[in-house]
């Protein structure tokens, strides 16, 4: 009996063994490459809150010639980080995407210009050479000219649009009288470059009334029917906001682990710091989950394209939900 109880034993040590779960793979698509835009996460992944939640995340950083929604759609991440108009954009043209999370809880976008150039508000940019981001980012811009009743086609009355690349030399060279620029990003760039604030006037879409959703999480709508993913996605959302709210109060070392996850080695610390000390400012007061006004006011916003809207019609209440940010809070 000794023997057999012996052998019961092993058999149901090597059972449990068995039934053990291995940790949850998860990918992350990033919408830009490494750096403390997505220190949240980097922290999370760093600090070991996703293997608290039983997660083995891999975060893809993006790029130039990177479409997140491209990528997710193909199967390439389950989760990736998104603008909002970006996002309702692809949902109306037949991609389900659904936000589930929004760390970002104010935009950092702005329109900054040389004040030699005489521009000193919206009145003056009729006549105006703008630079703006595309690939998805000009939809609040070219939202913001429709309000403002001015035509992106050029001439006296228009502005001329230059397409302009993810650096800031069409306002250093003198290409352009503003260009777009973030106010954790791009805006110190002119600075470092030896221009000084009092040399710019800036306009942050968020004081224009105009500002859309920046940086939120997004999902395949099938993901949501499925109860093991939403389990997983809730452990994610919950572990990334922990990550968040550790590098808001924390911007130097979350910098750092920025900088500790950056293959290339393009980024440099003092950038990084001053990066997250911005991007704090952007994601305080956000608990992960999605503010209802605020998706109206994008909506709206993007309703608002005149003769050509960034969206046709209201994507309804099925572009996001509460259930993974809800059951992460709790």
């Amino acid at each position: 009996m000794k023997k057999l109880t012996g052998l019961f034993s092993l058999a149901a040590l090597t059972g449990f063994a068995g039934m053990a779960q291995a940790a949850d793979d998860l990918t992350l698509q990033l919408k830009w490459v490494t750096q403390a835009q997505f220190a949240g996460y980097y922290v999370a992944l760093d600090k070991g809150f996703y293997e608290e939640e039983d997660l083995n995340v891999t975060i893809k950083p993006g790029g130039p010639d990177i479409a997140p929604t491209q990528v997710i759609a193909g199967g390439g991440a389950d989760v990736t980080v998104e603008w909002m108009p970006a996002a309702l954009s692809a949902r109306e043209k037949g991609l389900p995407l659904v936000n589930i999370a929004q760390p970002f809880k104010s935009s950092g976008m702005m329109l900054t210009c040389l004040k030699e150039t005489g521009v000193t508000g919206p009145d003056d940019f009729p006549g105006r050479t703008l630079g703006v981001w595309f690939f998805g980012n000009e939809f609040p811009f070219l939202s913001w000219m429709s309000q403002l009743g001015i035509s992106t086609e050029g001439g006296a009355e228009g502005v001329t649009v230059l397409k302009q690349g993810f650096n800031v030399d069409p306002l250093l060279q003198k290409q352009a009288d503003c260009i777009s620029t973030m106010t954790y990003n791009e805006y110190w760039q002119v600075i470092d470059a030896g221009i000084t604030e009092d040399q710019l006037i800036t306009f942050k879409y968020e004081d224009q009334g105009v500002a859309t959703l920046e940086d939120g999480l997004y999902v395949l709508e099938e993901k949501l029917s499925d109860p093991a993913e939403v389990d997983k996605l809730t452990r994610f959302v919950r572990a990334s906001m922990k990550g968040w709210k550790w590098a808001e109060e924390n911007p130097e070392e979350a910098a750092m682990i920025v900088l500790d996850n950056d293959a290339t080695g393009a980024q440099t610390e003092e950038h990084q710091i001053r990066m997250m000390t911005e991007v704090a400012k952007l994601t305080a007061g956000s608990n992960g989950a999605l503010d209802p006004e605020d998706y109206e006011r994008t909506v709206q916003s993007l309703l608002s394209g005149g003769s050509d809207p960034v969206i046709s019609a209201h994507p309804g209440d099925g572009a996001w939900t509460h259930v993974i940010s809800d059951a992460a809070l709790n």
